[in-house]
């Protein structure tokens, strides 16, 4: 297998100069980690004080991560990216929302992201995260079977409509919809009503994704089982393979709630199980779907292995790779180039409410190890080649 994921001229071919150099400063400043503690509590306190300071996030941080502030904001890029063969995946990152008109709003942009999916060959998913359509606590409460109130069984049959509508219209319009994993402690109650939607939805091919956070142990069993459910009862399975990005909050409140950590022991048994479940994906095609969701090398190329050993198109249908805007353009450029299905997902939303995800982007770099030295190397490889060819 060749190691095409060095070519930095391909990876950063969309970059001009002065985009190299701010991505450089940036990934400069995430790998310090002090800097990066100092920086969050700095902004979040900035951003609390009304102080004008949006116009810096927005020129840095924010448009190296982010498409733009709305949908039609992210045209530009998407259309950009396109060009070389890398999709987008419009992700409306608004986050920590707790009432039932800004749960209501989701909807509605999620909606408006599925049209937009409709008409744009660039854009092949759609995708919202569960908690934009209801309360973590709510989630929370139904996954460890406690009574709820009739109160919030109200609200919880509006989560469940909210669910319906959008895979409902997914289906109609022949989108496919990623729906993202989050906490474990909310994510049973979550898993359910996506596996819901698949038996509705997914009966000729996977149009709605559940996500598979591999850094849980119990992962790959869970895969396994529903797995033997599709067969049973005649759905397809769409998943979205990534390792995982709260393991932090995870240890913390397994410790401070006495009870058994849900993630895996060390970085090595996460690779396994990405792999585990990547194979065991592969072996069964048939009735499954990929998007594996990496900025690991390694695991990029054993798919690509596992391909090339099946006899399976690179552009088939069934398999996408995908990485986040900002991050891993080596690996994203150079698939497309090499004709694989790739798709960047591209968070928007106004610069204020997509802090939250901004700052967990910065805090994943400092505590992923090698993730941000490999970031810089590569950068400093292009900027180097580019001064070398002036």
């Amino acid at each position: 297998m060749d190691k095409i994921f060095n070519n930095t001229q391909v990876a950063f071919s969309l970059k001009t100069d002065t985009e190299l150099d701010r991505a450089y400063f940036l990934f400069k400043m995430i790998a310090n980690e002090p800097l990066v503690r100092i920086g969050t509590a700095v902004t979040n306190f900035a951003l609390k004080a009304h102080l004008p300071v949006e116009g810096l996030i927005r020129a840095t941080v924010f448009d190296h991560f982010c498409g733009g502030t709305t949908e039609e904001d992210c045209l530009t890029v998407v259309d950009k990216m396109f060009t070389k063969g890398v999709s987008s995946v419009l992700d409306y990152s608004v986050e920590g929302k707790e009432e039932e008109e800004q749960f209501d709003a989701a909807l509605e942009m999620t909606l408006k992201t599925v049209e937009f999916a409709k008409e744009r060959e660039a854009i092949p998913f759609a995708v919202f995260k569960p908690t934009g359509l209801g309360r973590i606590d709510l989630y929370t409460k139904i996954g460890e079977k406690q009574t709820l109130t009739n109160e919030e069984q109200a609200e919880w049959s509006r989560v469940k409509e909210r669910f319906e509508i959008i895979c409902k219209t997914a289906h109609q319009k022949d989108v496919a919809l990623l729906i993202d994993g989050e906490e474990s402690w909310m994510q049973d109650a979550a898993d359910d009503l996506v596996t819901e939607m698949m038996q509705k939805y997914n009966k000729e091919k996977a149009i709605v994704y559940n996500t598979l956070q591999l850094y849980r142990w119990d992962r790959v069993d869970y895969l396994k089982k529903l797995h033997q459910q599709a067969i049973a009862e005649g759905f397809h399975i769409g998943m979205k393979l990534v390792r995982g990005a709260y393991m932090e909050k995870e240890n913390k409140r397994a410790e401070e709630n006495n009870y058994p950590t849900p993630i895996c022991a060390s970085k090595e048994a996460t690779d396994e199980n990405y792999d585990a479940a990547v194979v065991y994906m592969m072996n069964n095609l048939d009735r499954m779907a990929i998007f594996a969701g990496t900025h690991n090398e390694e695991s990029s190329y054993k798919l690509m292995d596992l391909m090339q050993k099946m006899n399976i198109a690179k552009n088939d249908s069934r398999i996408c790779f995908g990485q986040l805007y900002g991050m891993s353009d080596n690996i994203s450029y150079n698939l497309a180039q090499s004709g694989y299905n790739v798709a960047k997902y591209l968070p928007f939303g106004p610069v204020r409410d997509v802090m939250p995800y901004l700052i967990r982007r910065a805090e994943e770099n400092t505590s992923v190890a090698g993730q941000t030295s490999r970031e810089l190397n590569l950068l400093k490889t292009e900027r180097n080649r580019r001064k070398t060819e002036k």
